[in-house]
Parts: structure tokens; C-alpha cells; sequence
């Protein structure tokens, strides 16, 4: 959105009260950040009434399309309403609006490839959408009624699109997708070999975008254990661009709650995952994401949850209490469990995940690791900071600013669960 209006002639205000246009862009996975995006429009509507107009304000992404209308009838003072499928139609919807309408574009949507320069935040990383969407139908999850079905964009246009960054100077490229995996389930035609798969999957993807010139990383999120298969593994493992770090949720270690968010995957399929993982590339890095609290868990069930960070060794657990989000069944079912029960499990399971990457963590002290530098710490600037492979953040002495960009050779000293510490070998 931020390349749509920039190439429109918009530029970035340095402080929000001098902005003509307000975007909030929005999520509506938990309903903390729904709230929030409520406060934050009100504020900036209170702004407008007291101004008498003169001043745009839009809500963009997940909270507009699951409320649509709604934010028109209860914040009169919006504009524009637009769902992720109308993001790059942003400087068109402005222009209604300039002709006096109030504008509510949330429904579904063939997208349309996306032609505008995406402004991004990184001159060394960037992200790369290689799917929209997502077809699962997880009962406590509002994705698939806000982000839509499933659309993977030509593999040609992503490769331009990298070819593009590798020119302009990137480094490294994180492939998005909301479901990752399932890239190519919706284009057509079967593989040549005759291996009954189809022409496109997200493995085949890799290997067609790996040798894109100037791109010397490759990352991708997120991944789903029902689609993620050991081909993938070995993919990763063979191609030298791709990093050792895998972001794969698990959300939960019981069968019995798996089977009642439908995830398609058990506590077993799950551990077969991490298994390869570990065959083919030992010391990759993996996180996942992991639920507390769903409707019905009861403390053993929460248990199996404990156990399976420990049984794996995570190297990052993304937590949270089970939040019920709108037209989701779970939110509806009568089993829910006590707010206090829930913020006493999130607090144990996030004490657990802590002392788990800590001794995880632990495998790098000695070693040597490759970092691409991202520039000076913030806080130390005699310091430069970058990425292994691994995902992991890595301090050490140096100029952080004559070496960005850079790969440099870093010996790992000491370490913290989440960082690295150590000194450039020469």
C-alpha cells in the first residue's frame, strides 16, 4: 500500500498530525489487536470532527473485511474500508473517495498481479508474497473469512519480482504466504515426470527461483504440518541459498484438541516433521506456534502441549491464549475455559519455552557462523548486528555500517536464548 501511494504521489509524514491520509492496516487474529485498532481510529476521528474534515482515514487488512460496513455505521468519520484483496487498489479507492464518496471495498476478488513497487523498510531483506489466502478451515481461526481463498501468483512473477531485488541490491528474500506450502494447488497442469504431482508445488518453486543473481538468502513462512513433506526437507537441505530455519505451528501437542481445531495433523505426524528436519539438516532452527487455553483443554491435554516443546527443542515458541475471534465455531462452543486458567498456562508454557531455546541455543557457542549484516546495534555503536541461517540475531564487535550488507565469518563466544555473541574471524 505504501508503493501504491508513493508511485500516486503521496509521500511518508514523518508525524501522524501531519499526514492528509491515515492507513491503520489491520489484524484481527486475537481480539486485543481489535480492540486497539478501534482506539486507535477513534482518536484520529475525534481529529477530523474537531478539524471539520480535511483529513482521509482508512482501515485496510483483516479487521475491514471481517467488519465491512460495520466500521462505517460505528466510526461515521472513515472514509475507506479495504480488504487485503483490494490493497494494491488503494490510490484508486482514494480517488472516489476525493469525489465525495465513503467507500467499503472488502468482497472477494480474483487479485490481480500486483504491478506496483512495493516500498520496503530494508535495503537488505526483503519479503516477497508467493501465495494469498488460505483454504484451511481451523475452527478458532478468522483468516480464511478476511484473507480469502487461496491464490498463488505465477512463478514467473515472483522470479521477475526477485530478479528485480537482486538487481536493486537485496540480499536475502523471505517467501510469504499464509499457508506456504500449499503454493500451486491452484494452478494448472501436472509434472512432467509423471509422478502424479502437480506442475506447480512450492518445492518446485524453490528450485526455480534459487539461482536468482545478487539473492544469497532465502527464507519462507509460514508452513502448515498437513502439506509440509520431506521432499521439502531435502530441497532446503541440497540448495545452498536456502536457510536452516523452518517456522512451522503446531498450535497444540494433544490429538484430542488437534482433531477439534481441525489442523489435519497429529501429535505423531507432527514429530515425523522435526524428525526429518534433524536427518537432513541437524542444526536448522525451528519455531512454531502454539494455542493455550482452546475450548475444552483440560490441564493434561495442556500437558501434551508442555511436552512436545520439550521433545523437540524449540528454538522459538510463538504463545498465546486462545482468543474467540467472530464467525469461527469455536467461539460459539460452550466449553470455554477460564480467562484465569488460561493467562496461568500461557505463563508456564512461555517460562517453559524460555529455558527450552536457552539450552537450545547452547549448540552454537564454539562455532563458526555465517551472518549477514544488517548494520550497527542500536544500542552499542561500536557493535554491528546480523542473521545466521538459523534466524538467529548475532552481536559482535565492528563497524556495523562499513560492513552491512556483507557476509562475514562470526565465532560464537556466548550465548542467550534468543541471540548470539561472539567475534569476527579475519
Amino acid at each position: 500500500m505504501a508503493g501504491t501511494l508513493e508511485s500516486a504521489g503521496y509521500t511518508c509524514a514523518e508525524d501522524v498530525s501531519d499526514a492528509d491520509v491515515i492507513v491503520y492496516n489491520t489484524c484481527s487474529i486475537r481480539d486485543k489487536a481489535e480492540q486497539k485498532v478501534y482506539s486507535a481510529v477513534g482518536k484520529q476521528a475525534k481529529r477530523k470532527r474537531n478539524n471539520m474534515g480535511g483529513l482521509k482515514i482508512v482501515v485496510a487488512g483483516c479487521v475491514a473485511a471481517q467488519e465491512g460496513e460495520t466500521l462505517l455505521r460505528r466510526v461515521p468519520e472513515l472514509d475507506l474500508v479495504l480488504s487485503p484483496h483490494h490493497a494494491n487498489r488503494i490510490d484508486q479507492l482514494l480517488e472516489q473517495v476525493d469525489q465525495g464518496s465513503q467507500v467499503c471495498a472488502v468482497e472477494p476478488i480474483q487479485i490481480a498481479e500486483d504491478i506496483a513497487i512495493p516500498r520496503r523498510d530494508s535495503d537488505l531483506t526483503a519479503w516477497v508474497n508467493v501465495i494469498h489466502g488460505c483454504n484451511e478451515k481451523c475452527t478458532y481461526c478468522v483468516v480464511p473469512n478476511t484473507r480469502g481463498i487461496e491464490q498463488s501468483r505465477a512463478p514467473e512473477a515472483i522470479r521477475r519480482e526477485m530478479l528485480a531485488l537482486g538487481e536493486a541490491g537485496y540480499k536475502e528474500v523471505t517467501l510469504l504466504g499464509q499457508n506456504i506450502d500449499a503454493y500451486g494447488r491452484d494452478l494448472p497442469g501436472a509434472a512432467a515426470d509423471g509422478s502424479g504431482r502437480r506442475a506447480w508445488t512450492f518445492t518446485d518453486l524453490l528450485h526455480y527461483v534459487h539461482d536468482v543473481p545478487g539473492i544469497e538468502r532465502i527464507r519462507f513462512a509460514t508452513s502448515h504440518p498437513r502439506y509440509f513433506t520431506e521432499r521439502l526437507v531435502r530441497a532446503c537441505a541440497e540448495l545452498p541459498k536456502m536457510c536452516q530455519f523452518f517456522h512451522i505451528p503446531f498450535q497444540s501437542g494433544s490429538d484430542e484438541i488437534l482433531r477439534e481445531m481441525k489442523r489435519g495433523y497429529t501429535h505423531s505426524r507432527y514429530r515425523r516433521i522435526m524428525d526429518n528436519i534433524r536427518r537432513h539438516m541437524p542444526d536448522a532452527s525451528i519455531s512454531g506456534d502454539a494455542i493455550v487455553g482452546f475450548p475444552g483443554e483440560t490441564e493434561e491435554q495442556f500437558e501434551e502441549t508442555c511436552a512436545l516443546v520439550r521433545e523437540v527443542g524449540f528454538d522459538r515458541v510463538n504463545t498465546a491464549a486462545y482468543s474467540p475471534r467472530p464467525s469461527t465455531p469455536a467461539a460459539l462452543w460452550d466449553n470455554q475455559v477460564a480467562d484465569l486458567i488460561k493467562v496461568d498456562r500461557l505463563h508456564r508454557l512461555n517460562r517453559l519455552v524460555n529455558e527450552v531455546a536457552e539450552e537450545r541455543a547452547q549448540r552454537f557457542v564454539g562455532s563458526t557462523a555465517q551472518v549477514l549484516v544488517e548494520g550497527p546495534n542500536p544500542k552499542k555503536s561500536d557493535e554491528a548486528v546480523g542473521r545466521n541461517s538459523q534466524n538467529k540475531l548475532v552481536f559482535f564487535p565492528g563497524n556495523g555500517l562499513q560492513l552491512k550488507g556483507k557476509l562475514v565469518d562470526v565465532q560464537i563466544d556466548y550465548v542467550h536464548a534468543y541471540t548470539l555473541f561472539g567475534h569476527m574471524l579475519t
